[in-house]
């Protein structure tokens, strides 16, 4: 005890700044207005942790705060975040382990009573609940891009591009080319873990025209599995697009294209060249989109 009789103790509030409950992977910073999670980098931490780095949850995105039994001698403090409030959380969809829960935090067992404590506190200072009407978290940082399974995706701010791998991509995405997707053409984004079953990342299109095929076969979709695109590249990828989308971020108008690599060129000619022989592109398709690549050297 320190200055028993002699110094009234000030009851411990999270309205200082600054107050800290570090658990396994990750450290909650307690603020007046939000908490910041600062994730840690190591080989036993998930990687979605360590690509997202720190989150700032802002006080009015979250809802709740519950603390739970872990495995093998743990608690689980954890933020239920509103509805709509992070595009990290709306893109995932209730996909995500609960192992790569980014708001979930693990500690021991015998920290149970100050994880309770910071719980009742914080559940003092929420006033918000239901859906929110616009993002509320920050979207993870762009450029972004990753590798899928039949083409790499890139995402400047302004605009999606898909770029085909002639090794994974279905012939009709050779024959619609590489895509290009300003954000306001997009409505939304539809994200499928890899960890479940196959993933993909579809762009949603404000066009009701546009009828989505499989994924594999759709121009406005990229492919994934286990070694190709793997969470922590595509789902932080997928809340940027949405973030952006939810936004209404104003399009760029596109400066003069860039000229193409003709190495690039020339196998892109030679693997269409293939898919002619093999009677899965027309000679029209192939005289067009022959012309289409040679126009961009």
């Amino acid at each position: 005890m320190r200055g028993e009789g002699t110094e009234k103790l000030v009851p411990h509030t999270m309205s200082r700044m600054g107050d800290v409950l570090a658990g396994f992977h990750a450290a909650w910073e307690f603020g007046s207005d939000s908490v910041r999670i600062r994730y840690e980098r190591g080989i036993r931490t998930p990687k979605l942790f360590q690509a997202l780095g720190e989150r700032r949850i802002p006080l009015d995105a979250i809802e709740g705060v519950t603390l739970t039994p872990g495995k093998r001698g743990t608690v689980a403090l954890r933020i239920e975040l509103r509805p709509g409030a992070d595009p990290l959380m709306e893109a995932a969809a209730g996909q995500l382990k609960e192992s790569t829960d980014p708001y979930r935090l693990v500690l021991p067992a015998e920290r149970e009573t100050l994880a309770e404590y910071y719980a009742d506190e914080l559940r003092t200072l929420l006033t918000e609940s239901g859906p929110a009407e616009r993002h509320l978290v920050t979207a993870p940082e762009v450029p972004l891009q990753f590798k899928a399974y039949d083409g790499k995706a890139s995402f400047d701010g302004t605009a999606v591009s898909f770029r085909w791998f002639w090794t994974g991509a279905s012939s009709a995405k050779w024959k619609a080319g590489d895509q290009r997707f300003p954000v306001g053409e997009l409505s939304g984004v539809e994200w499928r873990s890899p960890e479940v079953f196959e993933g993909h990342l579809r762009l949603l299109r404000r066009d009701a025209g546009v009828t989505a095929g499989q994924p594999d076969q759709d121009p406005a979709a990229v492919v994934f599995g286990l070694g190709y695109g793997p969470v922590h590249e595509s789902l932080p990828f997928a809340a940027a697009v949405l973030a952006a989308v939810r936004s209404c971020a104003p399009v760029v108008v596109p400066t003069a294209r860039a000229r193409r690599d003709p190495a690039d060129i020339a196998d892109r000619i030679r693997h269409l060249g293939e898919l002619h022989q093999a009677g899965l592109v027309t000679d029209e398709e192939f005289s067009s989109k022959k012309a289409q690549l040679l126009s961009e050297l």
